[in-house]
């Protein structure tokens, strides 16, 4: 069976946000119950090819067909919290990055010009 992808611990700073704290631990649970899952998924099929209902390259195609459903799954999921965040942020009318990267290059572009005019 594949490898476990590794899972980094990172430490929020202490004067982090109430809201992507809450946002960061109930992430961190799905990625937890994900990774359950998986092992659960894994031991199952190695039980039914142990006790030859089925063989081990049909385990392997077993395990792979259900992780790439579950990829798809977590994918459309992953969108659907994009969206709803992206809705909740624009009610709150808190800036997305890339707002905040076109004001910064309309910044930079203002600086340059009025460095010219400083010059002449």
């Amino acid at each position: 069976m594949p490898e476990k992808p590794k899972i980094e611990d990172v430490t929020p700073p202490e004067e982090a946000n109430p809201l992507l704290d809450s946002a960061r631990k109930v992430l961190m649970a799905a990625i937890g119950a994900v990774a359950l899952a998986q092992d659960e998924i894994e031991a199952f099929i190695n039980r039914l090819i142990e006790r030859g209902e089925i063989a081990e390259k049909d385990g392997k195609k077993l395990f792979n067909d259900v992780m790439a459903r579950r990829k798809k799954e977590t994918d459309k999921a992953e969108d659907e919290v994009t969206k709803r965040m992206e809705t909740i942020l624009d009610k709150m009318k808190i800036p997305s990055k890339a707002d905040i990267d076109t004001l910064s290059e309309k910044i930079t572009t203002l600086t340059k010009k009025v460095d010219e005019l400083k010059k002449s």
